[in-house]
């Protein structure tokens, strides 16, 4: 703690350190104010990774008995298991993530009890790094991830309901009073929504929705402490400064937006863990839209000198405080992408010992009064911190009164809505109803008449889950009604929800959002909120505007067009499951190397990496592509006719020429694979000796290379 250099007018207390916790990762407050912790105590063990397969993770339980502040008690939950990642408190038992699987416990005091399995494949493919985590259990009640691109949610009767979502993030997410979810890559400072998460995932043909995967702080510098040569890729230039200090985020994670209530405004607190500080961002808010900036120049709200403070995780609690989880642990990178400048810095500094620690910490405004909230079993309290300044503890009072099915807190909940109550106990209200399943049209009606428009783009979000309750023209009336009075901020909103309704079994919703969709036809949130609902009808509904002579200028027009083309190269395509036949070794190697940055589709994953469908890179000169794979690129890239940079792709993909792990004959064919999916059909195949030449020609090198030189090598084609 006397190597960490703290924001005047903050205080950091130790909560808990070794042997109480070891390498902590993931965490959840219970209502007594216990903390549910994730230990991935067999993390890269060395440098080889040696034993990560060990089972050696658990799930534990720690407590404060004597009511000092700091944990005194520690429980095992769950041992002996595999790199464990994510866990989230729902339904009267314990989600644990445990790759690939995610599993549900039911709670017997402190021990598990039965156990379900909720998903085989949660977190199938890819490496540590780039695998699902998080399970926040949102404001709209479902469970949502990190690096992922599917949610859940327990039904009453205990069965698990799985739906499609947006792809997010890396490691770590959060969301803000309003429910929207903020996340980031590890490179990129902060990423979120502007609309409701469970909105807008309904076309698998569509790349982008606007206002989803936003970026909310485009800046990435940081400002270590001290040097810190020992990150992935110090040796490049431009990843260091002259001093030796990290110039960007590399290791960005756990993004959390504080609602603890003991700060100002909407603030963002982003970890770096390569160099070991926090980082504060100030958000602010336009309509719907949200932006952000760096709250200090030239420092951070948090830093050490200290090179084994590791923090990955951040967090809300009781008492209003910011909670940090770290690892403490010399070696962060995973061998995956080991290169050997770092390999050798972790020699020369000692860094793979010790092992078995960890250190969680609170922090706090100095001056702040600071309470931590037990939740309560009863009613009529629950409800009334429905109202409580602190988020973490309206969340908690949601939850509860949802676990414990208590419907008898329907009417007042009502009650509340019609009272016009302030707007947070508002939403929260609204959400408890349809968490009890007891949300009726008219709570909806009259939450869409709530003065603030926040209030009301949460009715409608919550519109959806009543396909099953009202009849369609109920809910195109609920509907028409926003949509009529013309109001831009919350016509996305509105046709999200037509959207999600059409693609749910609502058929009839499509004629009306088509028909509010051409009178803001110029509005890309709108736009891109129709074509979300028009899966399979994207061909036929571009034939019906395009005569009706509309503007081909216009945003509706332009995005059609990309989606209409983007599915017919797709079906120009081999089938992938024949390929994948073709190159079993080559599909593994893509599904936990190149997939989780480039997504599943090829069409690359925001903001991290361009596409490989249709790439000239993938497409063109075998040679340059091998050299490329090996080797890596930095810097700008164009890809067909787009130039993609920072903060649009993280702006580097690391090579694996120095990865042991991988053989030229599984990495050949990855080559050979790439080449022929998604349309790109080159119809060749790369060869385990032709890696072997690219090898011999280039060496030892361990340096990425940019475009510009590979263009020089090999020729643009």
């Amino acid at each position: 703690m006397k190597a960490m250099e703290l924001e005047e007018g903050f205080d950091v207390a130790l909560v808990a350190s070794e042997p109480l916790v070891i390498a902590p990762v993931a965490m959840t407050f219970d209502n007594d104010g216990r903390m549910w912790l994730v230990e991935m105590d067999g993390y890269m063990p060395d440098t080889l990774g040696t034993g990560e397969d060990a089972p050696v993770g658990r799930i534990v339980i720690l407590a404060d008995k004597d009511g000092d502040g700091q944990m005194d008690d520690r429980k095992i939950f769950l041992d002996s298991l595999v790199m464990p990642r994510a866990l989230c408190l729902v339904g009267g038992g314990l989600l644990v993530a445990e790759p690939p699987s995610l599993w549900f416990y039911e709670l017997e005091g402190d021990r598990p009890g039965k156990r379900t399995l909720v998903d085989s494949a949660y977190a199938e493919g890819g490496n540590v790094e780039h695998q699902p985590n998080g399970l926040l259990r949102g404001l709209d009640n479902w469970i949502y991830s990190a690096k992922y691109d599917w949610r859940y949610r327990r039904h009453p009767d205990g069965h698990w309901l799985k739906e499609k979502t947006h792809f997010r993030g890396q490691w770590g997410i959060s969301h803000d009073d309003w429910g929207r979810l903020y996340y980031n890559d590890n490179s990129s400072n902060l990423s979120g929504d502007y609309f409701p998460p469970g909105l807008g995932a309904g076309n698998p043909n569509q790349r982008k929705v606007a206002g989803y995967g936003e970026t909310i702080v485009a800046d990435k510098r940081v400002y270590p402490i001290h040097p810190t040569t020992g990150v992935n890729r110090g040796y490049m230039e431009g990843i260091l400064d002259s001093t030796g200090r990290l110039v960007n985020f590399t290791a960005a994670c756990g993004p959390l937006l504080y609602r603890g209530g003991l700060l100002p405004g909407m603030n963002a607190f982003v970890a770096e863990p390569s160099a070991n500080l926090i980082k504060r961002n100030l958000l602010q808010t336009d309509g719907f839209r949200v932006t952000g900036k760096q709250a200090y120049q030239g420092r951070e709200f948090l830093a050490s000198d200290d090179e084994r403070f590791r923090p990955v995780n951040l967090h809300d609690g009781p008492d209003g405080s910011l909670y940090i989880l770290d690892m403490y642990r010399g070696i962060i990178q995973h061998n995956t992408y080991l290169t050997p400048y770092l390999k050798s810095e972790i020699a020369k500094r000692n860094l793979t010992l010790p092992l078995g620690m960890g250190r969680i910490y609170r922090v706090y405004p100095r001056d702040a009064k600071r309470t931590s909230v037990a939740i309560p079993g009863n009613t009529d309290s629950l409800i009334s911190l429905l109202a409580h300044p602190n988020g973490w503890v309206r969340d908690q009072a949601q939850r509860s009164l949802i676990d414990r099915h208590a419907t008898d807190a329907v009417e007042k909940l009502r009650n509340l809505l019609k009272a016009n109550i302030e707007p947070l106990q508002a939403i929260h209200s609204l959400w408890t109803l349809e968490g009890l399943g007891q949300l009726m049209p008219s709570d909806l009606a009259i939450a869409l008449k709530h003065p603030r428009w926040e209030v009301r783009a949460q009715a409608l979000a919550a519109l959806t889950s009543l396909k099953n309750v009202a009849s369609p023209d109920q809910l195109i009336d609920l509907l028409n009604v926003t949509m009529a009075s013309q109001d831009t901020l919350l016509a996305p909103f509105a046709m999200l929800t037509m959207s999600s309704l059409a693609t749910e079994g609502v058929p009839e919703m499509i004629p009306v959002s088509k028909r509010w969709a051409e009178a803001y036809a110029k509005d890309r949130y709108v736009s891109d909120a129709l074509i979300s609902g028009l899966s399979g009808y994207e061909q036929t509904y571009l034939r019906e505007i395009e005569g009706r002579k509309i503007d081909t200028a216009t945003v509706l027009h332009r995005h059609l067009v990309a989606v209409v083309d983007a599915i017919n190269e797709k079906s120009k395509g081999e089938s992938q499951a024949l390929l994948a036949k073709r190159y079993p070794k080559g599909t593994a190697l893509f599904q936990t190397a190149c997939q989780p940055c480039h997504g599943e589709d090829g069409r690359g994953v925001s903001p991290i990496a361009p596409p490989l469908a249709g790439s000239e890179w993938v497409k063109g000169n075998k040679e340059r592509l091998m050299a490329l794979v090996l080797y890596g690129l930095t810097g700008p890239v164009d890809v067909a006719g787009h130039t993609y940079k920072t903060p649009e792709v993280s702006g580097e993909m690391p090579g694996i020429a120095h990865n042991p792990a991988i053989g030229d004959a599984e990495l050949a064919e990855l080559l050979s694979y790439i080449r022929n999916a998604w349309g790109n059909n080159v119809g060749d195949k790369v060869l385990p000796e032709d890696l072997g030449a690219t090898r011999s020609r280039f060496g030892d090198r361990t340096e990425p290379f940019v475009q510009s030189e590979l263009h020089e090598l090999f020729g643009k084609d």
